[in-house]
């Protein structure tokens, strides 16, 4: 625990996130492993699930420069570690175990002290740690004075590992001293004695007769059957003609649909929540009613996704990739990714896939692979492709990017790859940021700069979203005007 503080104090205060979040974690929970042992507690094979998958999303900071998705994994981090903490099975237990670390905060202040004086009155029992460690601390600085003194390179090493700490910046270190130690405590402390979210009394859902609760659920799922038989028609006769008799066009017809059917996924989503609270629970013929027909509704809500997906293509192909376009599409795909556990669940039955855990499980691991693919990288390179294909590209929005599109901005010939690349290299040149906290995506932006520098000397770069040619389309999303042309150096929606 005190190592989780002094790793706070060290790597935390330097203004950027990048692998020193991973290192502070790896002690706390291993405090937190150890302290579960001692009182205890068993180390299930979930607990192992739950900690490795929160460590492994700490990796996200450390090797991409993601922006929002970075908090985003963060957030499902401190998810994981309370489910690894608590050890939680239930929808309610893995809904509230976050709350458990908050409640955790003053407890696991007063546990530590107690603990503390615990060893303390045991005589002997700290002096030789104390006296160990000071000892080791002693030989390390002074040794390693020496070493640095008599040779340069082990010198300069030495420098680029350890944190630079000013004595101005003590207070602010004593700060995240103090945070790193309690939250090591809370961990641990919770981990000693999690509140079991999961033995609350739950009064489950009083269960309705066959045909009030089939009917509605048939009718919907009739809807749902009409609504793909038209989309398998338009996709028999093509799109050309269907927009050729509504008047619509490719990225209008793409536009108009797909929020519709994300919200369709999702409310669907709740309405087969609520279906199996209130199912009906006689016997098989009551068992096997409810497994056809919500079985039945997931299907339907399958194609629905899929349709969403396929107009998002039509969107992408007609403006380009943005950043809430990849964000929605894969919110999309994991809704239709939980439609499928609760098929399976139903069919295999709750012991053989617990449901809960599942979805958990599946939100965790999109949350790792978006963030570890970036956004921003892969706005960037669908972007790059598309201008390669046909010419136009909108530099106004790409410049917004974060460093981990640099390798894809890289491949734009000049001047657009620096009118892409400015910003990036603003904001790294006023970072000075050590290696613990840059992030590869950063780092890989850097090289890329230094190879073939940035400049914008002799013509000016595009206005951006100042311009009167580029908008935000009705729904906040940025969407670059297809009029236009010209011979210049940027494109159509450049200057």
């Amino acid at each position: 625990m005190l190592a989780t503080g002094l790793l706070s104090a060290l790597l935390l205060g330097d203004g950027g996130i990048g692998l020193n979040l991973l290192i502070v974690a790896v002690p706390a929970a291993l405090a937190a492993g150890f302290a579960a042992v001692a009182a205890g507690r068993r180390i299930r094979p979930w607990t192992v699930v739950w900690a490795l998958g929160g460590l492994a999303l700490l990796t996200v900071p450390a090797l991409r420069d993601a922006g929002w998705p970075t908090f985003l994994a963060l957030a499902a981090a401190f998810g994981l570690g309370a489910l690894a903490l608590h050890g939680s099975r239930s929808w309610r237990g893995i809904v509230l175990a976050p709350l458990g670390l908050f409640d955790s905060l003053p407890a696991g202040i007063v546990w530590g002290w107690q603990g503390v004086r615990k060893r303390a009155a045991a005589r002997g029992s700290l002096g030789p740690v104390l006296r160990t460690t000071g000892v080791a601390l002693a030989l390390l600085v002074v040794f390693g004075a020496l070493f640095a003194g008599a040779d340069a390179a082990f010198a300069g090493l030495v420098g680029s590992l350890v944190p630079d700490v000013s004595v101005t910046e003590g207070p602010w270190r004593v700060l995240l001293f103090v945070w790193g130690l309690i939250g090591a405590l809370c961990a641990a402390r919770t981990a000693a004695a999690p509140l079991r979210w999961d033995l609350l009394p739950a009064s489950p859902g009083r269960p309705r007769s066959r045909l009030e609760w089939a009917f509605p659920l048939i009718v919907l799922t009739v809807l749902f059957a009409v609504f793909n038989a038209v989309q398998l028609a338009v996709l028999l006769r093509g799109y050309d003609r269907v927009l050729s008799e509504t008047g619509l066009t490719n990225a209008e017809y793409a536009r108009q649909g797909f929020w519709q059917l994300l919200w369709a996924t999702l409310l669907t989503v709740v309405v087969i929540a609520l279906a199996v609270r209130w199912a009906p629970r006689g016997g098989a013929r009551d068992r096997t009613l409810v497994r056809a027909v919500l079985g039945t509704l997931c299907l339907m809500t399958l194609v629905v996704v899929a349709s969403a997906l396929r107009r998002m293509d039509l969107y992408v192909d007609a403006y380009g990739l943005t950043r809430l376009r990849v964000s929605v599409a894969a919110v999309e795909l994991w809704l239709g990714v939980v439609l499928v556990l609760v098929m399976a669940a139903g069919a295999l039955g709750a012991r053989r896939l617990p449901l809960p855990r599942a979805v958990a499980v599946s939100a965790a691991v999109f949350v790792l692979g978006f963030g570890l693919i970036s956004p921003d990288a892969l706005v960037a390179e669908r972007n790059v492709q598309r201008y390669e294909r046909s010419g136009t590209i909108d530099i106004g929005y790409l410049d917004s990017l974060s460093a981990d599109a640099a390798p894809a901005l890289d491949r734009l010939p000049e001047p657009l790859r620096s009118c892409a690349l400015r910003n990036i290299e603003r904001d790294l040149d006023a970072a000075d940021t050590p290696w613990y906290a840059l992030s590869l995506g950063e780092h890989r932006a850097r090289e890329i700069i230094e190879a073939r520098p940035v400049t914008t000397a002799g013509y000016e770069c595009t206005p951006g979203r100042d311009g009167d040619r580029d908008e935000f389309d009705e729904y906040g999303d940025w969407e670059p005007d297809t009029g236009g042309g010209g011979a210049d150096p940027f494109g159509e929606y450049g200057r």
